[in-house]
């Protein structure tokens, strides 16, 4: 989970500097973030897929069923958010006004998942110590 906040945190700090750079009309090496932020966006999207199957089969194993907490709602929650994400970056063009603002949106929102699921995840794991 610490490196999808990574992730997220540093696709923050891209995203802020291609906001920036789009405003006060810097060319610079814009196109070299803007690839960076691709590939970081792919790595919390694999990131948050592998916590998913983790953190199912995991379950499994151990209580043999699912839904023992608000962590699978929330954590549902933040992989849909993490997929819409990803896929309204690849809808960003100037024939699609509204992919821009519906992707920072969803960032916004997927802030206050991961923070729910970060929470609702220790509670979880404090069950499987001994």
């Amino acid at each position: 989970m610490g490196f999808s906040l990574l992730a997220y945190l540093l696709l923050a700090i891209s995203g802020g500097w291609m906001f920036w750079a789009r405003q006060h009309r810097r060319w610079g090496p814009r196109f070299l973030v803007r690839k960076l932020h691709y590939l970081l966006g792919g790595i919390l999207v694999s990131l948050v897929l592998l916590l998913l199957a983790i953190g199912i089969v995991g379950t499994l194993g151990h209580y043999g069923s699912l839904g023992h907490s608000i962590h699978l709602p929330a954590g549902l929650a933040v992989v849909a958010l993490v997929l819409l994400s990803a896929y309204t970056a690849t809808q960003i063009g100037p024939y699609r006004p509204w992919a821009r603002t519906v992707h920072i949106t969803t960032n916004a929102v997927l802030f206050f998942g991961l923070v729910l699921v970060s929470l609702t995840g220790w509670t979880v794991v404090q069950k499987y110590l001994p």
